[in-house]
């Protein structure tokens, strides 16, 4: 059970759903952890089939059983990680007398995209977005598909014009990476950066040269 006593610096929310690219959400999960932020996850039953598929990861579908794999894996401190199913609406995240600082999705299906821009809160990672929008909270969106149609491009529109910030996962390459790590650690670096989150991914532009 969490303690009560103990107070965290941020809460930040973190939604993985079912776009290819689930190794960003891992590893900024990872790293929220490891900064000792308060860490509010949500997977999609289709984000659970993906990250059995490209992580080899079998996440039990428990809430509670996920809470616990995942606290293990990533060490994380007695009461720092909970994880809420999603039809969960006694969940901290579904109501704005108790949101989060910021919320994440990543990675971010455009299925999911729409469900936020449309306001429809069909489950609790589309109500918990909503509840970040309109408390005037962070809200940080790893869209992950190519190519874009009208509607995606649409959605994106409507929802950075709301307030959200739109980061397709789009790594770049000009800090000469030499693995899939150092291009996954760059797409994290950036939403720990816009997140407020202090870390050491990688060299800065300008920097070292």
């Amino acid at each position: 059970m969490p303690d009560p006593q103990t107070t965290w610096p941020k809460t930040i929310a973190l939604a993985l759903t079912g776009a290819s690219g689930t190794q960003y959400g891992l590893r900024l999960l990872e790293c929220l952890l490891q900064a000792g932020i308060r860490v509010y996850l949500m997977v999609s039953q289709a984000g659970q089939i993906v990250l059995k598929m490209e992580a080899g990861i079998a996440i039990p579908s428990n809430p509670a059983d996920m809470e616990r794999f995942f606290a293990e894996r990533f060490q994380a401190a007695p009461g720092q990680l909970r994880v809420f199913g999603r039809q969960e609406w006694t969940a901290p995240v579904a109501s704005g007398t108790n949101p989060p600082d910021a919320m994440v999705v990543c990675p971010c299906t455009t299925g999911t995209l729409a469900s936020i821009a449309a306001g429809v809160s069909g489950d609790l990672i589309d109500r918990a977005a909503d509840v970040a929008m309109k408390e005037g909270r962070k809200l940080i969106l790893v869209v992950r598909e190519t190519p874009f149609s009208v509607i995606h491009l649409e959605n994106m529109l409507r929802l950075a014009r709301a307030g959200a910030v739109i980061m397709p996962a789009n790594p770049g390459f000009y800090f000469k990476p030499q693995g899939v790590e150092d291009l996954i650690d760059f797409m994290v670096a950036r939403v720990l950066d816009h997140l407020g989150v202090a870390h050491q991914l990688g060299q800065r532009w300008g920097e070292g040269t």
